[in-house]
């Protein structure tokens, strides 16, 4: 028998090829590891490694300075215009308020109880009114010729009360009346007629409220001493005369409403203003670029970062066949330049409203801890939320402070700070003791639940969260698909020549840290 062998040529080529194939991703793989590397190296190790110039981080240090600076100025502006409406404020309540000693009450209002007292009141805030340009300390004035002081009576629409034979009728839809006092007309005939007029017969027992509004205008000239142009304001002042208990008590409340306006025609004379002025909108266009430039930075270190993504997950699909799991998808994604690019974000959009108007641990343990966290909150608020409504339907008409429900809400936190204990146990009334022994009940239930159990929950979850990051630091994090790919990669290539270096921060490292991986 004969044997014939044919030598096939293209073998030892497919053989070539392979080989080549296997040598390419070789060559693929070792620049993917020292891309890698060096993504995940901090600026002080990329200097050493590459010698390039850590750009962000010296514009993120410079960027802090300088908003820094533009908060201080900003905050020292704010506080004059916040003094200025506080002021502003008393000074009204002194001018408005009848017989205002100063002190507001619990709910910053005042009150009266006689029906003289009330006409008096309500008079004499008309009379200040007119008068306001003569009695006012103030740089203060009338908004424009058309507006004026406006004065609105609700109250039911008809209605009876006998008390003493405990009967009543009430039609409990309610009517609003207004009348309207111009500042020219208030000297003349026609303001007497309409003060002498049936609109100021007001039947108490079916009134509801009286509400006083009008608006001034203000100068604030202190701004000067600080070197700034002064601004005009506008003051919308409400007082209400609140009688909706109808128990013999009319709660006065005085409200005003500040607006910042441009002014229409001012002149101000000194260079030292208009200076400063420029010297502001200069610092604060600096302060643009900055955070522009920094944009752009960590944008594009984003999309550099999305680039070397894609390349690892290519590779790791041709090589491994599998994808890559979503959180070594992650860690391509630095939380502090998303952060960056957020806050440049808002600082240039601050800084152009500003111009128009003039611990790693920690984190990790919050990350850690946060899901716990939020579903231990959603359980303890709903038994917060069941004492909340107990302690204003049954506690409510025996203490000032279950009043209503917002009172409730910050009583019961100030109890679980340990705040004001002994007074919301001390001011409850006696008349029943029935609802006194309910009150201890209901108060030590919750003081022990929430402070001696809730709370300490609460802590334990937090530091249960610490311990595990803690031990993940000492022992080492769970290896995943992209510590593994790195692991075994040594970084002789970026370990060439150690020079010396300016920066404190950029000094070497000892050789015990060259093995630690490095996340972002």
């Amino acid at each position: 028998m004969e044997i014939s062998l044919k030598y096939l040529p293209g073998g030892r080529a497919a053989a070539s090829g392979n080989m080549m194939a296997q040598s390419d991703l070789d060559l693929k793989e070792t620049a993917l590891k020292e891309d890698l590397k060096f993504y995940f190296m901090n600026p002080c190790e990329k200097y050493r490694a590459r010698h390039q110039i850590p750009w962000k981080l010296a514009l993120q240090i410079l960027k802090i300075l300088m908003v820094t600076t533009q908060l201080i100025f900003f905050g020292l502006s704010n506080q004059l215009v916040v003094s200025f409406k506080e002021e502003n404020t008393i000074a009204f309540k002194h001018l408005f308020l009848k017989g205002y000693s100063g002190v507001d009450e619990d709910d910053y209002s005042c009150s009266i109880y006689t029906q003289q007292d009330a006409y008096d009141s309500i008079f004499y805030v008309i009379n200040q009114y007119k008068q306001l340009k003569n009695i006012s300390l103030g740089i203060l004035g009338y908004e424009h010729e058309g507006s004026g002081l406006k004065i609105c009576k609700q109250q039911y629409k008809k209605g009876t009360m006998l008390p003493a034979n405990d009967t009543m009728s009430i039609d409990v839809s309610t009517e609003t009346e207004c009348i309207f006092f111009k500042p020219q007309e208030l000297a003349g005939k026609k303001a007497e007629l309409k003060l002498n007029s049936s609109f100021f017969n007001l039947e108490f027992y079916r009134l509801i409220q009286v509400e006083i509004s009008f608006k001034l205008k203000g100068i604030a000239l202190q701004t000067i001493h600080a070197r700034e142009l002064p601004d005009c304001y506008a003051f919308q002042n409400t007082i209400t005369f609140n009688n909706r208990a109808h128990s013999g008590k009319i709660k006065i409340y005085f409200d005003s409403d500040t607006d910042i306006q441009e002014c229409k025609d001012w002149h101000v004379f000194g260079s030292v203003l208009q200076k400063n002025t420029q010297y502001i909108l200069v610092f604060d266009g600096f302060v643009i670029l900055s955070c522009v430039a920094s944009l752009i930075l960590c944008t594009r270190s984003i999309v550099l970062a999305l680039r070397l993504q894609k390349r690892f997950v290519n590779f790791f699909l041709e090589k491994y066949k599998r994808h890559v799991c979503h959180a070594d998808r992650l860690e391509f994604i630095n939380g502090w330049y998303v952060l960056v690019i957020i806050s440049d974000v808002m600082t240039i959009i601050g800084s152009i409203l500003k111009m128009e108007i003039k611990a790693k641990v920690l984190i990790l343990t919050m990350q850690a801890s946060l899901p716990k966290v939020l579903r231990f909150c959603c359980c303890a608020g709903m038994i917060y939320l069941g004492y909340t409504f107990c302690g204003w339907i049954v506690l409510g008409p025996y203490h000032e402070k279950f009043e209503d429900l917002n009172t409730v809400a910050e009583c019961l936190f100030s109890l679980v700070n340990g705040d004001d204990m002994f007074a919301t146990f001390a001011q409850i009334q006696q008349k029943s003791t029935l609802v006194w022994v309910f009150s201890r009940l209901y108060l030590y239930s919750f003081i022990s639940l929430f402070i001696y159990m809730i709370l300490s929950l609460f802590i334990a979850l937090i530091t249960d969260s610490y311990d595990t990051i803690k031990k993940y630091q000492q022992s080492g994090f769970p290896v995943t698909d992209l510590h593994e790919f790195l692991k075994d990669h040594a970084s002789v290539g970026y370990r060439k020549e150690q020079t010396s270096m300016p920066l404190i921060c950029c000094c070497r490292r000892q050789e015990s840290d060259d093995n630690l991986i490095l996340i972002n």
